[in-house]
This record gives structure tokens, C-alpha cells and sequence, in this order.
């Protein structure tokens, strides 16, 4: 099985890497470190390192709290973040300094034995729900434990690993430890091939997640610029299509408070002009962030076209609404907002982080809406009850306390495998 998986990972790599290599003529941050996919790049000083992947923007931010109790208690280790995308990439190198950050090679033998010569790894911690055949084949055939941290997967996705279960049960065979999330996602996960005595309940280190210090004040500024005496409502990581339903709402919003701001916070940096032009052509009057000005009485929408500010708008917000959630896309971080003491709306599509989303939903700091039409009478309804915005706030912030640890119980279980 994994002989045909190799086939056909060399028959899709040129198709996959051209296509990265394209979204370079938008964004040239694509082409840096490209080599890295092949498995170059510097090899790490210093000794073995701790590797430590983690896909995109949101598995990143996630594992801040990891990272900065890895570095304190193993100080003289090197440690290593992989990650798959440019703005993964990206947000890596501003939060974690004194890090080797790279990008995860494409999982192909040769990349991926250019990548372990290079990184040297005594330790690889996989977060989520990252499933890579030779990476993890790789990783037994040099006795590097594996640990795939904060693991979670979804029902859907266990009927498709269930048609290749011969593949998966073989790569998750390599003495990879399972950190799940859940009983639910160990479950899955044993049911799939992971070995019963390797797969534990550690939880969800997004829980761990610690705000800025300094993040009131930021949010003051930030209010300052969106206008102290109006309603403002923050729709973050928005994608195609489900923009156009928060437009709608929002025209349906300004009916009844025609003060009203939508400050849209699009999930991907090669979209910003996109949705610039977008609205332009919907004769929306509405100004950018790094355009630097101040939003006026006329303004319906504020766009943060620019990187890493979604927590601190979130802070100067009066509602939130967490995207991905109303298309197909499985939703992102509804934690940022809730722990800002923010009430939080969301689409149905929440299988990406279904326990969390359950969780803050049962809690009273989540409504979920379907169409615009709810969207926009949630958003009427809560920013004409500042009651019920303090109590949905007050909820979300208890919940995430109530939960926090994983982090400290995914230490324990990482230190007796470090040699």
C-alpha cells in the first residue's frame, strides 16, 4: 500500500509544487525558503533538535504555549517549527524568535531523508491532525518518537482513512504516540489502526492560548480608529462566498443601526485585494487598514487587509463573528474572540474544532445562525442588549479557564520520551 502511495505522491508533487510556486506572482513570500519543501536548507546547530509542525496560522498560534515550555524546559535543545504554508510561516517567525522555523518537506522519500539529515530530530510533535505516510515512516525507521499532539479527527474524515486503512494502520504503526483531544477522537483513532497502548486523552492545548498583556490597550486604540459612539461587529477569518452573507447582514444590521460597523478580517493575505474589489463593486464605502485612516460617519465596512491584528480587533469589538463556518470550511479559532469577553456567532460548519464549538455553544458563549437573516438578528439583538453581551462574554472567558492543562499534561508526557 505504501509502495502505491509513493507512486502516486510523485505523479501529484510536480502538480502540487507548481501550484505553490504560482501563488508566488501574488505573494513572494511563497517563494522564500521554497527549497525547504524538497527537504534543503541549513542544517540545524547544536545537537539533535525537538522538531515541532504545525500546518497553518491557526495550528501555530496554537502551539505557542508548546513552544515556550519546550524552550523552558529544555533550553539547551534545539527546536525546530515546521509549517506548510506562507503565512504559517510567517506568523512562526514573529512569534517564536530564537527558533529554527522551515518549512514541513513535501512527503516524498527523498525530500523527507534530506529533511531528517538536515533537522536531526530526537522528537517529533505533530499537531492536530497532520497524516504523512513517509514522514512518519521515516521517523520509525530512525526510532524517533512521534507524538501527534492535540490529535483530533473528525467522523467524516475517519471514512475516508477507513479506505486506506491498510496505508494509515502501517504509518500509524511506527511507535507513534496519539495525544488526543478527546475520548471521541482516540476512538477514531484506534479504530483506524493506532495502537491502544500508545493512544491517550491529554486535551486541547488551544485552551492554553495566553492573550497579550498588553491586549486592552490595543483594543482601545484599535476602537479609537473604528469609532468610539458606534456599534462595531468583527467578523473574522471570512472566506469566499461566506462574505457575501455577512454584507448582507450587514446591510440588514445598518437598517436598524445605521451606525453600525463590519469590520471584515478576510482568513487569506492573497485575498485582501480580492475582497477590496469586491466591495467596490457592491458600492460599499468602506477604507482599509494599511491605508492608516480613521473610519468616518459614511464608512459601513473597515477591511484588515494586513497580518497577525485579528486578536487585538477582536479586543475592540462589540460582537464577533467567527468565519468558516458558514461555508463548508470547518470553521477556525472561536477561543480568540471568546476569551476577549466577546460574544461569539457562528456558522453550522464547525467540524474542525466540533468539541470546542459544543463546548462554548452548550456554555451560552456561542450562537450558531445559518443565513443572513439570522446572523443579522443576532447581531441586532446583542448589540441592543449590553446585558446579554457581558453575560455571553463572562461565559466564553469561564469556559476556557475551566479547560486549560493540556499543555502542562502533553510535558508529561513528552519527557520521558526525549533520550
Amino acid at each position: 500500500m505504501r509502495l502505491l502511495y509513493i507512486v502516486i505522491a510523485y505523479l501529484l508533487a510536480p502538480v502540487v509544487l507548481a501550484a505553490q510556486a504560482m501563488r508566488g506572482f501574488r505573494d513572494r513570500s511563497h517563494w522564500e525558503g521554497f527549497s525547504q519543501r524538497f527537504g534543503l536548507g541549513a542544517e540545524v546547530q547544536g545537537g539533535r533538535s525537538i522538531w515541532v509542525h504545525a500546518v497553518s496560522v491557526g495550528e501555530v498560534q496554537a502551539a505557542a504555549p508548546l513552544v515556550n515550555a519546550l524552550r523552558k524546559k529544555f533550553p539547551d535543545v534545539p527546536l525546530v517549527v515546521t509549517t506548510g504554508t506562507a503565512t504559517g510561516r510567517a506568523r512562526a517567525r514573529a512569534l517564536f524568535k530564537e527558533v529554527d522555523v522551515r518549512y514541513v518537506p513535501i512527503d516524498l522519500p527523498g525530500s523527507v531523508r534530506r529533511f531528517f539529515a538536515r533537522v536531526k530530530p530526537r522528537l517529533a510533535v505533530i499537531l492536530e491532525t497532520e497524516i504523512w505516510p513517509n514522514l512518519y515512516h521515516r521517523c520509525g525507521q530512525l526510532e524517533v518518537p512521534l507524538v501527534m499532539a492535540s490529535a483530533r479527527i473528525s467522523p467524516r474524515s475517519v471514512k475516508s482513512y477507513r479506505r486506506l486503512v491498510g496505508l494509515f494502520r502501517q504509518a500509524l504503526s511506527h511507535g507513534i504516540f496519539i495525544a488526543a483531544q478527546s475520548e471521541q477522537d482516540a476512538e477514531r483513532f484506534r479504530s483506524i489502526g493506532a495502537s491502544p497502548d500508545r493512544t491517550h486523552v491529554v486535551g486541547n492545548i488551544k485552551f492554553d492560548f495566553r492573550l497579550p498583556q498588553n491586549i486592552e490597550s490595543q483594543g482601545a486604540t484599535l476602537r479609537r480608529l473604528l469609532g468610539m459612539d458606534r456599534p462595531v461587529w468583527i467578523a473574522g477569518s471570512t472566506h469566499a462566498r461566506e462574505e457575501d452573507i455577512l454584507l448582507a447582514a450587514h446591510r440588514q444590521v445598518r437598517a436598524r443601526f445605521a451606525q453600525a460597523l463590519l469590520v471584515m478580517v478576510p482568513r487569506h493575505p492573497p485575498r485582501f485585494g480580492e475582497v477590496a474589489d469586491w466591495l467596490r463593486q457592491q458600492g460599499v464605502n468602506f477604507v482599509t487598514r494599511d491605508s492608516g485612516a480613521a473610519t468616518t460617519g459614511d464608512t459601513e465596512v473597515f477591511l484588515v487587509n494586513t497580518l497577525g491584528e485579528l486578536q487585538p480587533f477582536y479586543a475592540a469589538g462589540d460582537v464577533a463573528f467567527v468565519g468558516g463556518t458558514l461555508v463548508p470550511i470547518g470553521g477556525h479559532n472561536l477561543l480568540e474572540p471568546a476569551a476577549v469577553g466577546l460574544p461569539v456567532l457562528a456558522g453550522p460548519n464547525n467540524f474542525n474544532s466540533a468539541d470546542v464549538a459544543r463546548l462554548l455553544v452548550a456554555s451560552g458563549a456561542v450562537r450558531i445562525v445559518h443565513d443572513a437573516n439570522e446572523l443579522s438578528t443576532a447581531v441586532c439583538e446583542l448589540l441592543a442588549d449590553p446585558a446579554a453581551r457581558t453575560r455571553m462574554g463572562a461565559s466564553g472567558r469561564a469556559a476556557i479557564e475551566a479547560n486549560r492543562g493540556a499543555v502542562d499534561r502533553l510535558m508529561e508526557f513528552l519527557a520521558p520520551l526525549l533520550p
